[in-house]
């Protein structure tokens, strides 16, 4: 006979034996429970003071028997057999109540994470009769957001649900919402945001939208978002416990396939966080390197996205136990060798510095294209921003080019390069670049120095920003900081307020007016000339040479500010020749079509 699980420990013979005979028992397999084995739970339940439980499988046989203490019923390990996403275990599990209290949270819990043909609990009178049942089954995805339903009976002898049959149906529920889920071959993610001491909660629900459009770039499907405000992060789970049950309970009704943290994870949380959900555990960081993979075309963008993965990865695999090593040779140290751990980890290492090196080398020729075009005397522009300011919609519309340009995050990420030209023969080379987001991973920075070293040879910086953005402080911020962790800080740039056609009409210039900036729209090329005038103004204010030509800048009576009286002219014979494309008139610098090339 098999033998008693759970809470055994000071029982008497005589009930242990009677627990054992529990085993003969059977139920019809369309009832929930019988009379004859409810009232015996309940005598044996209420003549130990303990919960009594029972998982009888679709035939109606007794599987186990557990005894719990006077307030919960702790239940074995029940394997991995028929469970899935649209199956469920074949068990169902009833169990005695003292108290007379309906199902508990550790009940639903159960019936949720172990998926349970069904829960129900019988109350246990006075003199051991039993009472009311309680039971509970899961729901499908609804509109209520409802994950299962609670259902009364007054006795045993007035239960009529169809156990077997309310469990066949939900699988085919479960198997139908499956099957469309899969048309849409998409991840489907749960998105939890965390905010504590360092994070207030407009913060953290403005990084939590955000994580939702690095989600949408990525091509997952978000079913749903939650946030949790506490003090510290929870050193095993990044957030409590009770919540991460929660989670799990939701991914498991709306069949989610990840969990995407807005923090990042330490090695040990996304270690134990993937154990209690059994669920893909992605941070920040990952949902940005993904997106940085999917988006690099050049060669020099794939191996500075593969470094960055693998220096995301390395630490990861340091983090796991490293007991069985052998590599430090001496007592205790010989052995087979090297372990599968140390083996990837030098794999690794040495994957790392093959990359770095090919990386330098490639920026090393980047140094010598740039030394090159600055030989030439062109002034460089560089757009930088936060990620979709609409960098790249800009420099098409600059130049009549055809940068990749999307309403997503990161839709361009290998730097584009331009030639400009303004009047009066006057041209520059143009560079759109990475955009920047806020908590930018040290490591995907680190790896893109080298595509970054073009700001340092900028002559002016573009700060693109969405006007439109009502967290547009928070990014503005967000790029300085950036800017001055590469050393940047004292680049001279110029703010450009984008998006102002989503604006009224006075309020995008009153907002330049007062930061001192110049407000365009890229979209529908409004304030480009202005853009224009002000980049000529900074780039040619002190003398620089470029084409071959000194050339300054005017006002509009064509003398430099605050300069002496102009010179008489000169002779015939030593006047400039025209430009190729009249200027005259203009009051300010303009685009010139059919002007552009690329440049290296």
């Amino acid at each position: 006979m098999q033998d008693v699980l759970g809470n055994t420990l000071g029982l008497k013979p005589s009930q242990l034996h009677a627990l054992r005979r529990t085993y003969r028992r059977r139920v019809d397999a369309q009832s929930i429970v019988s009379p004859e084995l409810a009232r015996h739970l309940t005598e044996v339940s209420l003549e130990t003071n303990r919960q009594i439980g029972v998982l009888l499988d679709r035939k109606g046989d007794v599987q186990a028997v557990v005894v719990g203490d006077a307030k919960k019923l702790e239940l074995p390990d029940v394997g991995r057999s028929r469970a899935g996403d649209s199956r469920l275990r074949g068990l169902r599990l009833v169990h005695t109540h003292l108290n007379g209290e309906p199902l508990s949270r550790d009940d639903h819990t159960d019936l949720a994470l172990l998926r349970l043909d069904l829960v129900a609990a019988v109350e246990v009178q006075d003199d051991g009769l039993p009472g009311r049942v309680h039971y509970a089954h899961l729901l499908p995805e609804n509109p209520q957001g409802a994950m299962w339903k609670d259902e009364v009976a007054p006795s045993v002898h007035e239960l009529d649900y169809d156990a077997l049959s309310g469990a066949l149906a939900l699988e085919d529920e479960f198997a139908r919402a499956r099957a469309i889920r899969r048309t849409g071959g998409k991840e489907r993610a749960i998105l939890v945001g965390f905010g504590g001491r360092e994070r207030g909660r407009l913060e953290a629900e403005a990084s939590l939208e955000e994580l939702r459009e690095l989600a949408r770039t990525a091509g997952v499907e978000v079913i749903d978002a939650t946030l949790q405000l506490r003090r510290d992060p929870d050193p095993r789970y990044l957030i409590g416990k009770g919540k991460l049950e929660d989670i799990v309970l939701r991914s498991m009704q709306l069949m989610a396939t990840m969990i995407v943290f807005d923090s990042n994870l330490s090695p040990s949380q996304a270690r134990h966080i993937a154990e209690a959900t059994s669920l893909k555990i992605l941070d920040r960081t990952q949902l940005i390197l993904d997106i940085f993979a999917q988006r690099a075309q050049s060669a020099d963008g794939k191996l500075q996205v593969e470094l960055a993965q693998l220096q995301y990865l390395y630490p990861r695999l340091v983090g796991r136990d490293d007991s069985l090593s052998r590599l430090a040779g001496g007592i205790g140290g010989r052995g087979p060798g090297e372990t599968k751990l140390e083996i990837d980890r030098r794999r690794v290492r040495d994957r790392i510095t093959a990359l770095q090196r090919r990386i330098e080398a490639l920026g090393e020729n980047r140094h010598l294209r740039r030394k090159q075009r600055n030989a030439r005397g062109l002034p460089v522009l560089s757009i930088v921003g936060y990620t979709n300011a609409g960098k790249s919609t800009l420099l098409n519309a600059l130049t009549d080019s055809d940068v990749l340009a999307e309403d997503k995050l990161f839709a361009t990420l290998d730097p584009t390069s331009r030639r400009l030209r303004f009047p009066r023969d006057r041209e520059v080379i143009i560079t759109d670049t990475v955009g920047f987001i806020r908590d930018l991973p040290p490591d995907l920075v680190n790896a893109f120095r080298a595509t970054l070293e073009e700001l340092t040879d900028a002559d002016l910086l573009l700060h693109v920003v969405d006007a439109s953005d009502p967290r547009q402080e928070e990014q503005i911020a967000a790029v300085e900081a950036i800017l001055k962790d590469l050393g940047l800080a004292e680049k001279r740039r110029l703010l450009v307020l984008n998006k102002i056609d989503r604006l009224p009409a006075s309020e995008g210039a009153a907002l330049a007016h007062q930061r001192d900036a110049v407000a365009v729209s890229a979209a529908t090329r409004d304030g480009l000339p202005a853009l224009l005038a002000r980049c000529e103004k900074l780039l040619w204010a002190d003398g620089r040479v470029a084409l071959g030509d000194v050339v300054e800048a005017r006002d509009g009576e064509g003398r430099a500010p605050d300069a002496p009286e102009p010179a008489p002219p000169p002779r015939e014979a030593e006047r400039p020749a025209p430009s190729a494309t009249p200027v005259e008139g203009e009051p300010g610098p303009r685009l010139l079509p059919a002007t552009l090339r690329r440049v290296s």
